[in-house]
């Protein structure tokens, strides 16, 4: 080989090859940001999701003329939502550092669950008086708004439905959040409980987003199942759902 060739492949290849590394290290560094935002969108959302279970499987004692304090305190509740976390993952919930993300978003979540049911002692241990109004999707719209506020510019939750199973406005899906719903949810071959996530905008705001498929349980029968059309306690048309069927998703989106 030409002496004068060799001595620049020597100069050069180094240099060549430490460039051939620069596409490979930016692909990898997206992809544990892309795993570390689904990781912490999935617990938010399981949060989100143990402190509803509460108020869903409270509902009864809620709704009980003869009881007066129903034992919901705003601690109570936390405590409760962190056992079904427990549940749920098969591990307490985790103590992140406290100036991470993730601690930020435990601690928002925790008081926005207590500032709601501060807010609703007065209604939910009003004695002699049946059904009170404070279910678990008005208790979950709630905490997702205040939520949401404490953590504006960083993290947004929601819980949504399919457009046709949605009550409440504030509620209906976006048209990010619409389109998996109906494209990919609602397929036939979409795995059960499976979450899509994806970079994507919110708002006009770019982040990562990641919404979980929710299924009608027994007790979201009682409001939403059949016969179709007859009132429920809350005085809403029932939808006629059945058991297993997508009602709803909770959505996640973590801002850039």
């Amino acid at each position: 080989m030409n002496k004068q060739l060799t001595t620049k492949l020597l100069i050069w290849t180094p240099v060549m090859i430490a460039l051939l590394f620069v596409p490979t290290i930016g692909l990898l560094a997206a992809s544990a940001n892309t795993d570390e935002n689904e990781a912490l969108a999935l617990d938010l959302a399981t949060m989100f999701r143990a402190a509803r279970k509460v108020i869903s499987v409270n509902q009864g004692k809620i709704n009980d003329p003869e009881l007066g304090d129903k034992g919901l305190s705003a601690e109570a509740v936390v405590d409760m939502a962190k056992a079904n976390y427990e549940t749920a993952t098969g591990h307490p919930m985790p103590e992140a550092d406290s100036a991470s993300l993730e601690s930020q978003a435990q601690a928002a979540m925790f008081e926005a669950i207590s500032d709601v049911m501060d807010a609703a002692q007065p209604l939910i241990n009003e004695q002699g008086k049946g059904f009170e109004g404070f279910l678990p999707a008005v208790f979950a719209r709630q905490v997702a708004e205040g939520f949401s506020e404490k953590m504006e510019g960083k993290l947004f939750i929601k819980l949504t439905a399919p457009k046709a199973y949605v009550r409440n406005r504030r509620n209906r899906p976006d048209e990010w959040e619409n389109n998996v719903i109906e494209n990919k949810f609602k397929t036939e071959g979409w795995e059960s409980g499976k979450p899509f996530a994806e970079a994507g905008e919110h708002k006009g705001t770019p982040g990562f987003r990641l919404i979980l498929p929710e299924y009608y349980g027994e007790s979201c029968l009682k409001c939403h199942g059949s016969p179709k059309g007859d009132l429920d306690i809350t005085g809403g048309k029932k939808e006629g759902g059945v058991l297993g069927e997508l009602g709803g998703a909770i959505s996640v989106v973590i801002y850039e």
